[in-house]
């Protein structure tokens, strides 16, 4: 015999708990501003007494808010930067008592970018954040009529007013100075791949500190993101070994570049120093940790939805500003 299923609770059996109406439940929910202070808490109170849980499509119908933010995301963002930065997105839009929903596209297709944004309006999502890599993606929305407010997590400032991110020539102009301080002069940067709108921006930042400082300028190397791409570009350049230190565009071809110093019996930092970009949860325990770019994506989700939210409700956004970089110094460099 199947035991007995439990009811769950719904607004009738809230408002019964609480001593008021359901419209007052409703009301509460819906964060009128007509309920007193000491209603509103007697009615959270039981909310969180019967673990009631409001259906939300039912409130959609009611209320024509859907409480849902879209984002659209490259399917190839299987990188700690654009994971980490959806996930703090998504903390900070339930904190809100939004929900994400996410629909991922193929980057280099128009058709696909397109049906992605479709898709999404289609959900009736209140605003949109795009959180894609590449150039491709900007453009076609710019070409679109989106029609609800919309953050784009990109450093090139096509989007005035849209735009949102850490600062990435910042954070490379940090590395780079970093090692000019502790005085190398000939220093080689491998990049990300050249489509990709947080390359170019690190590529830059790279280059005005060797200008700003008067040194070589050397031809960066255009990777694509991997431990492996790291790895077999440094078995290539340490055969000729002109160079002290490395800023890598990324963790993981930092990682990829100390394999190949080891490989080749060199030393980090004795021989070479090395910076990475990102400080993956794992940099610090590398063979030697890691100096690296820290990325806020906790305030980067923060501020987007804080954007997102002033807009929404007709209140002038307080901070535009991009996310501040963090160098974080450890074993990976030193003095030549």
């Amino acid at each position: 015999m199947e035991p007995e299923k439990v009811r769950a609770p719904n607004i009738r059996d809230v408002a019964a708990g609480a001593g008021v109406s359901y419209q007052t439940v409703s009301r509460v929910l819906n964060d009128s501003p007509s309920i007193k202070p000491s209603t509103r808490q007697r009615v959270l109170d039981v909310i969180k007494e019967l673990d009631y849980r409001p259906n939300q499509a039912a409130r959609a119908l009611v209320t024509s808010r859907s409480r849902t933010i879209g984002v659209l995301s490259a399917q190839n963002n299987a990188f700690y930067g654009p994971t980490t930065a959806i996930n703090s997105i998504e903390q900070s839009a339930r904190e809100a008592g939004y929900r994400l929903s996410i629909t991922n596209i193929n980057t280099s297709d128009y058709t696909s970018i397109k049906a992605g944004i479709d898709y999404l309006l289609s959900q009736s999502v209140e605003a949109l954040v795009v959180v894609a890599p590449q150039v491709r993606v900007f453009d076609v929305i710019n070409e679109l009529s989106v029609g609800v407010p919309y953050i784009s997590l990109e450093t090139t400032g096509r989007n005035p007013g849209h735009n949102l991110s850490v600062d990435q020539i910042g954070g490379a102009r940090l590395a780079t100075k970093h090692l000019i301080d502790l005085g190398h002069t000939e220093i080689m940067h491998i990049s990300g791949p050249q489509d990709w709108i947080e390359a170019e921006a690190r590529m830059q930042g790279f280059l005005h500190e060797i200008n700003v400082a008067e040194l070589r300028t050397r031809a960066p190397i255009l990777g694509d993101w991997s431990a492996s791409f790291g790895y077999y570009a440094g078995l290539e350049l340490l055969r000729y070994r002109d160079f002290t230190a490395v800023f890598a565009g990324n963790d993981q071809m930092a990682l990829g570049f100390i394999h190949a110093c080891r490989e080749m019996g060199l030393d980090v930092p004795g021989d070479i120093s090395i910076v990475g970009f990102d400080d993956i949860p794992e940099a610090a325990h590398f063979f030697p940790p890691l100096t690296t770019v820290r990325q806020n994506f906790a305030e980067v989700g923060r501020k987007a939805i804080g954007l997102l939210l002033a807009e929404l409700q007709g209140i002038a956004p307080v901070d535009r500003d991009p996310v501040a970089p963090e160098l974080i110094v450890r074993a990976s460099t030193a003095r030549v």
